[in-house]
């Protein structure tokens, strides 16, 4: 295991829960998903207007900021990626503990 992979290394520091600090977080450690942040940033704010709620945005932002959590830390970052790749086993205990892995990771 590379000191990068070692549990509780940080790629960056956690950054505050703001759509714009959560945006240039994203932007370091997942740049390519930015497309998807914006869209879904959208579409939070039309439900909110359309719903007269803040209930949309807020949950956008607790979205992105557990992927942003997940994806500032490699060690968070492999063992999700590994668990989503398992989930669909063919081994339903291996399967099984994928959702297990998962439920500890998100």
């Amino acid at each position: 295991m590379s000191a990068r992979d070692a549990p509780g290394h940080e790629l960056i520091p956690r950054p505050e829960q703001t759509p714009e600090a959560l945006r240039t977080a994203l932007a370091v450690v997942a740049p390519s998903r930015l497309p998807d942040m914006r869209r879904t940033h959208d579409e939070a704010l039309a439900k909110a207007v359309a719903w007269q709620s803040p209930t949309p945005v807020r949950s956008w932002v607790l979205i992105w900021a557990r992927d942003i959590e997940i994806a500032r830390r490699p060690d968070l970052s492999s063992r999700h990626l590994r668990a989503t790749g398992d989930l669909e086993h063919r081994d339903p205990d291996l399967a099984r503990q994928a959702l297990r892995d998962l439920s500890t990771v998100n």
